[in-house]
């Protein structure tokens, strides 16, 4: 093959390669999450647009990067709200926050199941949930 040639080709890898669609990354709060192996994906979580709740291991809770409370989650205007919990946080936080969002879509992320190959970009994963009053 000529140099001329093989340029072209790895000149158009790369381009294909850099133009893949993954999605840009967002300011957030990192949790462990657990692994849930029923969870499927859920690749409107990571839309520009997603609101997402983090719960940290300590209790702490944010709306993207921003600390909030609890209470204060039924604020919000959005009817699809995406809660990553830590695996290690409390129990009673989780439940506070369902119990803000009564009304909303609320689809509780969670880690990839373990049946999931693993390559590059991996999307959310989750469950629906339906809170009712």
């Amino acid at each position: 093959m000529k140099p001329a040639t093989k340029a072209y080709f790895v000149g158009t890898i790369l381009i294909v390669g850099i133009g893949a669609q993954t999605p840009a990354l967002k300011e957030g709060v990192a949790v462990v999450m657990p692994v849930a192996s029923h969870a499927v994906e859920v690749r409107a979580a990571d839309g520009q647009n997603a609101v997402v709740v983090a719960i940290t291991a300590n209790g702490g809770v944010f709306v993207g990067s921003e600390p909030s409370e609890p209470v204060a989650l039924n604020q919000l205007s959005e009817r699809t709200v995406y809660v990553k919990a830590d695996a290690r946080g409390p129990y009673q936080t989780v439940l506070a926050v369902l119990d803000a969002l009564h009304g909303k879509s609320v689809f509780l992320l969670s880690a990839p199941p373990k049946t999931t190959l693993k390559r590059g970009y991996v999307p959310p994963y989750g469950t629906k949930l339906i809170v009712s009053q």
